[in-house]
């Protein structure tokens, strides 16, 4: 099967040895994604709510660039550092899956790699034939 791996170009990459998304066949795998933008700046520093829809944005243009769409997605994982905030996190989620409803799961984690980073998703797809 044709493998593809899709890069972001995050100096984290190379250091760890992982790409940003990878698909095989008809499914997308797409690493653990934090909010920052272009530049490595956080996007919504101190708002869980907005680094979860600049995140769920990140993980939509990560899967159109291998020519899937959010409706492929069939599960997310989501990570925070604050269970506390969970309908802030689930607000964003469900503004962008309430139609689709992948399975999901959502843990508290003691931190992320950088403390600003509040949340944390990863996701799977699988494309149609």
């Amino acid at each position: 099967m044709k493998r593809t791996n899709i890069s972001s170009s995050s100096p984290w990459e190379e250091k760890v040895g992982y790409s940003r998304a990878v698909k095989v066949g008809r499914t997308i795998e797409v690493s653990g994604t934090v909010s920052t933008d272009n530049s490595g700046e956080v996007v919504g520093l101190n708002n869980a709510y907005l680094q979860t829809k600049f995140i769920l944005l990140k993980l939509e243009n990560t899967l159109k660039q291998l020519g899937a769409e959010l409706s492929h997605v069939v599960r997310t994982r989501i990570y925070v550092t604050d269970i506390s905030k969970w309908e802030e996190v689930g607000k964003a989620h469900a503004e962008m899956f309430l139609e689709i409803k992948p399975a999901t799961t959502m843990v508290e984690v003691s931190k992320l790699i950088d403390p600003k980073f509040m949340v944390e998703i990863e996701a799977t797809a699988i494309m149609k034939e």
